[in-house]
């Protein structure tokens, strides 16, 4: 679902990027993308989804004698006091913080007077690190088994003997909103250095999928573990995307070198410089 939802979405941009350059003039952009390459990337990325899409429908379905063996004293001690909730409320919570997400950093930064003027740029870099977080997320669902917390308790229904009760590993949900909060909060910083809102900016990135992370252990979806790997994930993917993409005369450079000291003696190392 969260797959389908991320090519909705790059649709969506997509479209709209052209519509954005034409109403704004663009601004120095800190950015450097290439059609062609950037192009290739996301349809690779998309590629790598939607194959972990499909072997995630491919997975074995747990049976009722399998579910009957399952004890909560085999669960990590990091993760146990989450096994055997479950909270369909929760569970709506949970969506109902994360799917507005998805919009946040398209709207949030075509709002913004520096990041406005490049918004089809900026687009394509969105839709890049959601493609990037589905690609992770798809691929190590889709070969990956654990249990969902729910399975540890009486509850869950139907959904107990589905192929998602083995996606516990990892938290999804957690794992795009992070990379939606965290690259807006980038991408916002590298357009306005030196902002004054940054501290509220970071910290309302930072927040946001943690409150998505604690809604799904309440439902039982998944464990701490899980939310955790998620969020690194996916704050990661939205950090990076962007500063990979820093055009040149920006960010630092490394390079290894060797040589002698004054007094004869060989050296070796890496030279790390700040290009300016």
């Amino acid at each position: 679902m969260k797959l389908f939802v991320s090519l909705w979405l790059a649709a969506t941009l997509l479209l709209a990027a052209e519509p954005g350059r034409a109403q704004s003039t663009p601004s120095a952009s800190p950015y450097h993308t290439r059609l062609l390459v950037d192009g290739a990337i996301i349809t690779g990325l998309t590629g790598i989804g939607v194959t972990g899409l499909y072997l995630v429908q491919q997975k074995r379905v747990p049976t009722e004698a399998e579910l009957a063996l399952l004890r909560k004293s085999d669960v990590p001690r990091i993760d146990r006091f989450v096994a055997g909730r479950y909270s369909e409320r929760a569970q709506l919570v949970s969506d109902l913080l994360f799917y507005p997400t998805m919009g946040l950093a398209p709207g949030v930064l075509a709002l913004n007077p520096a990041s406005r003027g490049r918004f089809g740029q900026v687009a394509v870099l969105y839709v890049e690190a959601m493609m990037a977080t589905n690609a992770i997320f798809a691929s190590t669902v889709g070969t990956t088994y654990r249990y969902r917390p729910y399975l540890y308790g009486p509850e869950g229904g139907s959904r107990r003997t589905q192929p998602v009760a083995t996606n516990s590993f990892f938290g999804g949900h957690t794992a795009n909103s992070a990379t939606v909060t965290f690259f807006t909060a980038k991408v916002l910083h590298d357009f306005n250095p030196g902002s004054a809102a940054e501290p509220y900016i970071w910290t309302a990135a930072a927040v946001l999928p943690a409150a998505v992370a604690y809604a799904r252990m309440e439902a039982g979806k998944h464990f701490l573990t899980d939310n955790i790997v998620g969020y690194a994930v996916g704050a990661t993917v939205g950090i990076m995307v962007p500063q990979l993409h820093k055009a040149r005369g920006a960010g630092y450079s490394f390079a290894p070198v060797q040589g002698l000291n004054v007094n004869g003696h060989s050296y070796g190392g890496l030279l790390i410089s700040k290009r300016l």
